[in-house]
């Protein structure tokens, strides 16, 4: 760890800050505090439909209202989005991600077919090795599609401060979005372009992320 900290607390503004959310801002807050670090609030506001104002201002007035003040300026991932455009550009360039053209009802039944035979759930990877001139001809012919992560073979790993070191074979988590149809970025997206941008030198948030985490590391 380093001596000056920079955590973050990145609440969704999809209704009121809850427990769990305010205890998360709390223990960043102090942490930050004590190692004299910063503590900084970005809004996770990408999910246009369930996103508002109110719930934005209801959360801001709890954080006050416990007294938890931010550092530096607010940070709204709805004003971000040519970083994360870059993000995918730059992913689709390298290899490292890929355009999937799967209908709905083609992933509802690669689902269906998981819990009739009682497995976990992954992607196919049907359109994992299209080659170009296919891609090309799906994109001409105005087929929407998602972008995919193309995850590695092997091992990913991690320091825990809680748990301690923790890994995940990567053959168990499957190729996972990392843009919506409409282009706009997923979750996991955000967040490690975000946590990079803003220079976050420590996660602290609740045991719930655990599985998202090799996902944002292979990101980054």
């Amino acid at each position: 760890m380093t001596l000056s900290e920079r955590l973050r607390f990145a609440p969704s503004p999809t209704g009121d800050l809850h427990i769990g959310g305010a205890r998360a801002a709390l223990f960043n807050w102090l942490y930050a505090r004590k190692t004299g670090g910063k503590f900084l609030l970005r809004i996770e506001d990408t999910d246009r439909e369930r996103s508002t104002e109110q719930a934005l201002e209801s959360i801001l007035d709890s954080l006050r209202w416990l007294g938890l003040d931010w550092d530096e300026d607010l940070v709204r991932q709805s004003e971000r989005g040519g970083l994360y455009r870059d993000a995918v550009k730059k992913l689709l360039d390298s290899g490292a991600a890929y355009r999937c053209f799967c209908t709905v009802e083609e992933l509802e039944a690669e689902r269906e077919h998981a819990r009739r035979e009682k497995l976990d759930y992954h992607y196919s990877g049907k359109c994992r090795h299209l080659d170009d001139a296919t891609v090309s001809r799906y994109i001409n012919e105005g087929r929407p599609f998602t972008v995919r992560f193309r995850v590695p073979e092997g091992v990913t790993s991690f320091d825990d401060l809680v748990h301690g070191p923790t890994s995940f074979q990567n053959e168990t988590i499957g190729d996972f979005i990392v843009a919506r149809a409409d282009g706009s970025p997923v979750y996991l997206l955000g967040v490690a372009v975000d946590d990079t941008d803003m220079g976050i030198t420590l996660v602290m948030r609740g045991d719930d992320h655990i599985p998202n985490t090799p996902k944002q590391i292979m990101i980054m």
